[in-house]
């Protein structure tokens, strides 16, 4: 049971390849990148909003 075994990963390919065709692998593959990536730069923005609010602000000297 655990972790999957060489004949698992060649069956997973071939049930995708029989699914998707070979000629829709590389769009597939090339639209998941983009994803991730707009995903990526999203999750630092949130970050970089965060350590913006984190920071204390200046108090006027009176």
């Amino acid at each position: 049971m655990g972790a999957m075994s060489p004949t698992h990963w060649l069956v997973l390919v071939v049930v995708v390849v029989i699914l998707f065709g070979a000629k829709k692998l590389p769009e597939a593959a090339r639209g998941l990148g983009r994803s991730a990536r707009i995903l990526k730069s999203e999750v630092s923005g949130l970050h970089e909003d965060e350590a913006k609010k984190a920071e204390p602000k200046p108090t006027p000297d009176a």
